[in-house]
Order: C-alpha cells, then sequence, then structure tokens
C-alpha cells in the first residue's frame, strides 16, 4: 500500500462567516415569499387584475455567473462562495377555477380564477427553510467558537 502525501488545505474561518452569512439572508428571504404564498392563497384578484400568483426563490451560487463548463463550476464550489438569491420568478401553473357564481370575481359562467397554491406544499418549504436556516446559524456558532479557540491557543 502505498501512502501519498496529503496536500493541506487552507480553511478560512472568516470565509466560512461569509457563506453562512449569505445562507441565512437567502433562505430568510425564500421564507418571506413562501409565506406571501400562503397569505395569498385566496387572492382572486391583485393590481394586475387576474388571481395572486405564487412566486419562488431560485438561488444561485455567488461567483459563477457566466461558467459554462462543469470543472471550473466544480473548483469554484469547493471555496467558500455563499449563495445568493438570483430571481424570484413566478410559478407558470395556471389559475384553479372554482365554482361561486356568487363571488365578486366570478366569470359569466360562475367561476373564479383562484391561485394554484398547496398549502402542504408551501408548509413543506418552509419547514425546508427553518431548517436551512437554523442548520447556517448553527454553523456560524461553530466557526465563531473556533475562531476564539484559535485566539486563546495564539495567547
Amino acid at each position: 500500500m502505498i501512502l501519498l502525501p496529503r496536500k493541506r488545505m487552507k480553511i478560512n474561518l472568516f470565509g466560512l462567516l461569509d457563506t453562512s452569512g449569505s445562507a441565512l439572508t437567502a433562505e430568510r428571504l425564500r421564507a418571506e415569499v413562501i409565506t406571501a404564498n400562503m397569505a395569498n392563497s385566496e387572492t382572486t384578484r391583485t393590481s394586475s387584475g387576474g388571481p395572486y400568483v405564487r412566486q419562488q426563490v431560485v438561488f444561485e451560487s455567488s461567483g459563477t455567473k457566466g461558467m459554462q463548463s462543469f470543472s471550473p463550476l466544480f473548483l469554484k464550489s469547493i471555496e467558500s462562495r455563499g449563495v445568493h438569491v438570483a430571481a424570484v420568478i413566478p410559478d407558470s401553473s395556471a389559475p384553479i377555477m372554482r365554482y361561486d357564481p356568487q363571488h365578486p370575481d366570478a366569470n359569466k359562467k360562475g367561476f373564479v380564477s383562484f391561485p394554484d397554491i398547496n398549502p402542504l406544499t408551501e408548509m413543506a418549504d418552509l419547514i425546508s427553510a427553518s431548517r436551512a436556516y437554523t442548520l447556517n446559524s448553527s454553523a456560524v456558532q461553530a466557526t465563531k467558537a473556533m475562531i476564539n479557540s484559535s485566539i486563546e491557543i495564539l495567547k
């Protein structure tokens, strides 16, 4: 068995804080968008005239714009870069038509356009965002502990 020498990795603790901080910001925005979706699940009329349209958050790794090949993308992903919200895009699904002739927004046939928002999907997404936020918060705390330990060692 041949043992190869290991390459020493440099760990930038402050870079880890930046990475976790960017993820905290992105997950907070994701939770806000999900909450807005849930709050507007019965909104049949918006300022644009139609029913509310479900919004989705698109994350992107910071520092990877314009990369076409997988190899540079992979190498960049190993480095501490973080994440940011690339866009908040509308869902392309069609509204749900419900028969309610007494509703003020009913069409001539008595149907009302409601947003295609599933509360179960939104709750699952909100739990996912909450857990990701909590994990990144824990990573910040662990990084702070490592920085404090490093300072104690250097004293």
